[in-house]
């Protein structure tokens, strides 16, 4: 029973250890893809918005409410090529722009017909 006991608190004391990251993905996906349009690595028209994938990889909380984070996208143009895309940058509850983003192209996958 006591292990029991045990094994419930620490799952429930996890639970609360999470911090709760604002939900930025939206201004460092933007920044990525007009970063890949000004690079030459892809037309923004040729990509298939809805199928784009989207992963906080990492969100560490900093001074007043500010947050470093690290996501993971993964662009599908119409062709069936992929672009996968790590960028970093910082935010908070009131503003998604804090920072910069720094955009880093890691995968670039060309599918031929």
């Amino acid at each position: 029973m006591k292990k029991f006991l045990l094994t419930i608190l620490l799952e429930f004391f996890s639970i609360l250890s999470y911090a709760k990251a604002p939900d930025c993905h939206s201004w460092p996906m933007t920044m990525a893809a007009m970063w890949m349009k000004n690079a030459n690595i892809v037309d923004m028209a040729d990509i298939d918005e809805p199928k784009s994938k989207i992963t906080l990889l990492a969100s560490e909380k900093k001074k007043k409410g500010l947050y470093t984070q690290i996501y993971h996208f993964g662009f599908y143009d119409k062709k069936g090529n992929t672009y996968e895309v790590i960028t970093k940058n910082d935010s908070s509850y009131e503003e998604c722009s804090m920072s910069s983003v720094s955009s880093y192209l890691i995968s670039k996958t060309d599918i031929s017909n």
